[in-house]
């Protein structure tokens, strides 16, 4: 498939996804819950500062949410490329103020800053090739201000490939028993292999620190799924 072809059936998958994609991530992503209080747990800023966050890959809102219950004075940029995934968004932020939401792809649009955090959850992994996500990198550790944070959660690959293997049996088999294997095997599987484009989490903590950032750390794991962090 053409990275062009790819990228729309990624944002189409989204779109069609929107309206039941709360619901449906606790169902393929284990202990999201934990993933995100992991995320929103790195950010260590005093809870009444008016910090500025930008949200790559916000999806339905939820790291924003979690965000703003924790820092109720943060100013929060939301970026994504499927509209309805917006929409849902600010249904869900709705009320809240000094939120701006921007449809497009983070890969390719300008950042501008400076934030003094930069957060994503299950969205760098579709960066196509390791060149792609080390320039991503440094977008956003420019984007960042000085002690600034960047955290992510997101999907992995395992630190060899008999690892890699036996993460992707127990994701599978943990899917399964929410959907069905039918589903798995049909659906999300097939979406997987088409669609993502995870490395290995040694490579992502390599590749920050080739961009400039310091104090880089492992926050949460699960087999394929980690928070990992590090600052300007």
């Amino acid at each position: 498939m053409a990275l062009a072809d790819r990228q729309d059936a990624v944002r189409r998958h989204f779109e069609s996804e929107a309206p039941l994609f709360d619901e449906l991530i606790l169902k393929l992503i284990p202990d999201y819950r934990s993933m995100v209080a992991a995320l929103v747990g790195a950010l260590s800023f005093e809870m009444d500062e008016p910090i500025r966050v930008i949200d790559l890959g916000c999806g339905t809102g939820t790291i924003a949410r979690a965000v703003l219950e924790r820092f109720p004075s943060a100013r929060l940029t939301l970026i994504d490329v499927a509209a309805n995934m917006i929409e849902v968004a600010r249904e869900k932020l709705s009320g809240r103020d000094a939120i701006r939401f921007v449809a497009g792809d983070f890969a390719s649009i300008d950042l501008a800053g400076p934030y003094d955090a930069i957060v994503s959850s299950l969205a760098l992994h579709h960066i196509e090739s390791a060149a792609d996500k080390q320039l991503m990198y440094g977008r956003i550790h420019a984007a960042l201000a000085p002690g600034g944070v960047f955290v992510n959660a997101d999907v992995v690959l395992g630190g060899n490939d008999w690892l890699a293997a036996r993460y992707l049996e127990r994701w599978a088999a943990w899917m399964a028993g929410n959907v069905g294997w039918d589903e798995v095997r049909t659906t999300w599987l097939p979406k997987y292999e088409a669609e993502d484009r995870p490395a290995r989490l040694i490579d992502h903590l390599d590749w920050l620190r080739g961009a400039g950032f310091a104090g880089i750390d492992v926050l949460w794991k699960r087999d394929n799924f980690a928070v990992y962090c590090a600052s300007a």
